[in-house]
């Protein structure tokens, strides 16, 4: 067969074909785990995009595959609207829950893209039983579904499971939430609230934030984080507290100019991490979203 004359978007979908969804693999070790933080971008918007790499419907294998070659226990995702929602739900969903999408609560709309990208949690059915779940929105009304306050650009929300591990009988619980992109007022309130939402719960009950925090190291919001009794971020337990680099690369990769590393992992709570990585898969110019995925390998001590 030759591809000279296909175009290399087409040609990257060709191969990927060839390759995706493995199955999962073995259990991890007992106790230990793997947990994924991905922006996947928001999708509908690449109708005037000239770089056909940057669209959804070209890139959503890369992205399915990216996550499911890690064979990942639990993954986060933000931006998530429907179009993506049912992909990864048909590819997903016979081996992992998923939570934090459906219901009216979430979006009064039934398709499109209204603001409101959800931050979706997916966990393994043959690892974990479903504890409990909820979502709260990041406003003076929490319980009051797209609210907004603080001068927030979109109405932010923030999704929770407890789980529990079906051999260990061990439980953890795992937050995932998306800041506010524009106003640092509202990153800095968006985080104590649910820095105060965890703090409810005992201090040796393990919890894991996942998102995109729209804020760097050194910003308000995450020094607020370090403030906070017992938590720690994963990936700096491996490689130090320096600035990691950009994790939003704008679909420009390693050709994006130098910035700060947003998407985080952190946790409290009696675990010990094992390994962290900032994930640049790519294949040619096609990325899987334009944010790098990040990952970590923990213990439950």
């Amino acid at each position: 067969m030759r591809f000279n004359n296909i175009p290399k978007v087409f040609l990257v979908s060709i191969l990927l074909a060839f390759t995706l969804f493995p199955s999962l693999a073995a259990r991890r070790p007992e106790g230990q785990y793997r947990v994924m933080t991905c922006n996947i971008r928001i999708t509908g918007l690449e109708a005037d995009d000239p770089y056909p790499e940057r669209v959804w419907e070209n890139r959503k294998d890369l992205c399915i595959k990216t996550i499911r070659d890690e064979k990942p226990d639990f993954f986060c995702l933000q931006e998530v609207i429907y179009d993506s929602y049912n992909y990864f739900v048909e590819k997903f969903g016979k081996d992992y829950y998923y939570y934090g999408f459906v219901g009216p609560e979430m979006d009064p709309w039934t398709d499109g893209y209204h603001f409101i990208g959800k931050n979706v949690i997916f966990f393994r059915k043959d690892r974990f039983d479903w504890v409990s779940a909820g979502c709260y929105w990041l406003s003076e009304t929490p319980t009051l579904a797209g609210s907004v306050s603080w001068e927030t650009n979109r109405a932010r929300h923030c999704n929770w499971v407890r789980i529990r591990d079906k051999k260990t009988g061990r439980e953890m619980r795992l937050v995932n939430t998306h800041l506010d992109h524009k106003s640092d007022a509202a990153r800095r309130e968006q985080i104590k609230m649910i820095m105060e939402e965890c703090a409810l719960y005992q201090a040796d009950m393990p919890q894991i934030l996942c998102g995109d925090f729209n804020a760097g190291i050194k910003s308000a919001p995450i020094q607020y984080i370090r403030t906070q009794d017992g938590w720690k971020e994963m990936y700096e337990d491996i490689h130090g507290p320096a600035e990691a680099g950009f994790t939003c690369h704008s679909f420009l990769g390693e050709g994006h100019k130098p910035g700060r590393r947003i998407d985080f992992i952190f946790y409290r709570g009696p675990l010990r991490t094992l390994d962290a990585e900032i994930m640049k898969n790519h294949v040619g110019d096609m990325y899987p979203s334009d944010h790098y995925f990040v990952k970590a390998d923990f213990k439950l001590e």
